[in-house]
Formats: structure tokens, C-alpha cells, sequence
């Protein structure tokens, strides 16, 4: 499979004078300044380039200031999660700041997803409460509530991983998935056909599990938990039937109890690997089945109480047996998707989510973009390795000029090595993301193609 990668800083929504780019660090330690006379000041926990660029594109973006509250790295990348300590630096940040904080938001996963509505309700801004937003976030605690008032729910279980061989739960049948009740990016989940497969993945979760689950169980202990909730803790293991059929993503929000749902995406597969070959907006699914997938979703947030944010549902749509079956609630929505909506429907649905934190109702766009369709692609390598050449600025810059609506970016530095790098998942590597526009399918996968073929990686085998 060829290589592709790259990516630009971006400057930061509202600036004037500062140059076209930014480093890193300079993104770290800025905001976004604006003419208006009265900005909202926004705290985003863990901005990155990528995100900040997308902020700089939202309607009305004059009007805030976009603060960086803690750094990427610290927050996504240490071997532990320090989340007491995080939330401390996080806290006195807020506290030295001169001026008024309208609003805390943050786009990734754990820790992030569960800070912000911590920090949120210290400072007393909206944001739904903590507990619905671990009743999303513990895959267990999730599952209960999704069978309380829908059908569309596999069988499931606890693993017991004490138990150097454990057994499926009663009930259950291979092929089945295996994943911590808290995990990111799909580490650690494993899809399992046999006794023997399952000892193995079994084995290695309980290798990993603490590095997520040891700092998840302290912001579960700041909640009221049901008793089966506090038993399992942050780091038991669940167990699934496997479901079928093609993935589809729900994209929504809840305001004052009202849910909404504003697009669907296809989760596009790669052929033989669970691994994701690309996002694609607007969905193909029928207007009958993306009616189904709303009222799912709408029932599903309306039980766990998520309110005031943005959600995102993840589903399995398998047409031979008309089954959907729904695979995690996410409570946030998902910013792999914003260029996507930002292409199709003429807005990065970050705003949706910015709405909501300033307290006030969303009013996204439909269909108001200069695409008809558009995808994130994930160009992926099979096997470990260390990068040894990426490409440059200019080789970026030139095939973003020479294939109109295309954009790439990679984290990726000489040097680094790809079971390493943070948000891989369990079977492949994702060594860069190329966002493409195009006014059909077959045009989407001809400009993929062009970039790919434009910018090549080289690697040293691990």
C-alpha cells in the first residue's frame, strides 16, 4: 500500500497580523484575538493545529477567542494519565485567566471527554452532567442503559480477567469482540473466534487495561454508580457478539431535551481488516433506515439524560437481515467528521458543539457546501515500523494545489515508530488522513488516488 502525509499549522481564528503559519508551540501559547468588541472567551482542552484551523472556519468566528487549556501532548500521550493533577493545572489556568470564561469545550476522547464536563460544572457553564456522560463513556454502563428501551443491542457480558482462561459469559457465542469497558481509538479491542484467540486478547488487555482504566476508576469515583457499575470498575472487560453488516455513524445533539439528529456518515472498512479505509458523508443509507437509526438515537440519549452536546452513535446496518444493531454512544460528536459536514453541508459541525456550550441552540445548514460528497480516507500501513522520510511542506503544499479540495495531514516525525503513536487502533497503523471533496464517489477516489500517488513515506521495518 503506498503512503501519503503531511500537514500544515494553522493560524488561529480571528488573527490579522500573524503569519500564514504556526508552530506548535506558538499555537500553545496563543489565542485567537478578534475585532469584536465583544468576544466570548473559549477554552478548548487539548487544541491542536488541526482543530484549531477548523475553529478559525466556523460562521461568526470573529466573535470568540479560542484559548489553548492544557497541552495535547500531556493529555493524550503520557504512559499515565494523571487526572487529578490535569485538572488541577487546568482549574488554575482558568483561575489566573484575566477576563471572563464563556465556555470549555474539547474534541478527543479520554481523559478530555470526562474533564470538560468536570470543569464545566465547577465553573458553572453549561454542559451535560458527568454522570450521562460516563453512562456513554463505560462501553458496560452504556449497554445497560441501551437495553432498557431499545432492542437494537447485542448480547454482552463481563470477562473475567482474573481468570488466566476465562470462558464466555453464559449466553454467548463466537465470534464475539473483547474491549476494556474504557478504552480510545479501539486499543485493546480484539475480535475473537475461539477459546484460543480470546486467552490471547484476553492477555493482553489485561496487560494494557491500567493505563486507561486506573485513571477512568477516579472519575468514576466522582459519581453516585449503580452497585453493578462500582463492582465492575474502570478496568473490567467486555464481552459482545460480533455484529454485521456495513457501520454507519449518527451525528446529533440534545438542547433542552430535544433530540436532533443532523447527518449520517458511512464507516467504510478495509478490505479483510476491521481497520477504517474512510468516513463518507452523506451517507448511502435509505431515508427509511436513516429515520430507524434517528429514532434509535433519540430514545437511546433521551434514557441516559445527555444534554446540552453534541453525541455521536455508531451502528452496524446489515440490508440481508434488516437488522441494525448499535455498537457505542459517544458523547461528543465526532471531529473526524467536521470537514466532512464542513464540505457537504457548508459548516465544520464543531460549531454545533460551541453553540451548545455558550448555552444557546444550534442551527446547522444542510446541504449548503460546495460538495456533493466528501470522505476522510486513513492511509494505513500493515506493519510496525519506524518512519524514516515524510514528506515535506512543499511536497504538501504542491499536491494539495495540484488536487482541488483535498487536504492531508500526518503526525508523523522522522524517527518516530508507529506502534508508538497515539490513536491506532489493535490491527493496522494510520500514518496520515487525507480529507477529499468531489461532486461524485468516483471522482472522490480519483483525488485520493492522486495524492496518495504524490506524496510517498519510507519506512525501516521494526
Amino acid at each position: 500500500m503506498p503512503f501519503v502525509g503531511g500537514g500544515r499549522a494553522p493560524t488561529l481564528a480571528g488573527e490579522t497580523s500573524a503569519p500564514d503559519c504556526l508552530a506548535a508551540d506558538t499555537l500553545r501559547a496563543s489565542s485567537v484575538v478578534t475585532g469584536a468588541t465583544d468576544v466570548q472567551n473559549v477554552f478548548v482542552l487539548g487544541l491542536d493545529e488541526h482543530n484549531a484551523q477548523l475553529l478559525r472556519s466556523l460562521p461568526g468566528a470573529d466573535r470568540y477567542r479560542f484559548h489553548a487549556l492544557l497541552d495535547i501532548d500531556d493529555l493524550l500521550h503520557r504512559e499515565t494519565i494523571p487526572v487529578p493533577e490535569l485538572l488541577e493545572q487546568a482549574q488554575r489556568q482558568l483561575a489566573e485567566f484575566d477576563g471572563r470564561v464563556d465556555a470549555v469545550i474539547g474534541f478527543w476522547d479520554f481523559p478530555i471527554s470526562t474533564m470538560v464536563p468536570i470543569l464545566a460544572r465547577r465553573l458553572g457553564l453549561p454542559w451535560p452532567s458527568l454522570e450521562s456522560v460516563l453512562k456513554c463513556e463505560h462501553k458496560y454502563w452504556s449497554r445497560l442503559e441501551q437495553r432498557a428501551v431499545i432492542e437494537e443491542v447485542p448480547r454482552f457480558g463481563l470477562l473475567d480477567l482474573d481468570d488466566p482462561a476465562p470462558d464466555l459469559p453464559e449466553g454467548l457465542a463466537y465470534p464475539v469482540w473483547i474491549k476494556p469497558v474504557k478504552s480510545a481509538s479501539s486499543k485493546l479491542a480484539f475480535r475473537v473466534e475461539n477459546h484460543k484467540q480470546l486467552h490471547d486478547a484476553a492477555a493482553e488487555i489485561r496487560e494494557g487495561v491500567g493505563r486507561i482504566g486506573d485513571p477512568f476508576e477516579f472519575v468514576l469515583g466522582q459519581v453516585d454508580l449503580p452497585p453493578e457499575i462500582a463492582e465492575a470498575g474502570g478496568s473490567a472487560c467486555l464481552v459482545e457478539e460480533a455484529a454485521s453488516g456495513v457501520q454507519v455513524t449518527v451525528e446529533g445533539y440534545s438542547y433542552r431535551g430535544d433530540v436532533r439528529v443532523y447527518g449520517i456518515v458511512d464507516s467504510v472498512h478495509c478490505p479483510d481488516s476491521p481497520s477504517f479505509l474512510r468516513y463518507q458523508y452523506p451517507s448511502t443509507v435509505s431515508a427509511a433506515v436513516a429515520d430507524r437509526l434517528a429514532d434509535i438515537s433519540r430514545r437511546v440519549i433521551t434514557r441516559i439524560g445527555l444534554d446540552g452536546t453534541t453525541f455521536d452513535i455508531e451502528y452496524f446496518w446489515d440490508a440481508e437481515r434488516d437488522a441494525v444493531t448499535l455498537l457505542e454512544v459517544n458523547p461528543r460528536h465526532s471531529q473526524s467528521h467536521a470537514e466532512l459536514f464542513e464540505q457537504v453541508d457548508g459548516f465544520a459541525h464543531h460549531d454545533v458543539m460551541l453553540q451548545l456550550a455558550l448555552g444557546r441552540e444550534p442551527r446547522p445548514p444542510h446541504r449548503e457546501g460546495r460538495s456533493a460528497v466528501a470522505a476522510k480516507w486513513f492511509v494505513r500501513r500493515a506493519e510496525d515500523g519506524v518512519a524514516v522520510r515524510v514528506p515535506t511542506a512543499e511536497e504538501i503544499e504542491r499536491v494539495e494545489r495540484e488536487v482541488p479540495g483535498c487536504t492531508v495531514t500526518v503526525s508523523l516525525q522522522p524517527g518516530d515508530r508507529l506502534s508508538e503513536q497515539h490513536d491506532q487502533d489493535s490491527y493496522t497503523y494510520a500514518i496520515a488522513n487525507v480529507f477529499v471533496g468531489a461532486d461524485s464517489e468516483d471522482e472522490l477516489r480519483e483525488k485520493y488516488e492522486r495524492v496518495v500517488a504524490g506524496l510517498p513515506f519510507e519506512f525501516e521495518e521494526a
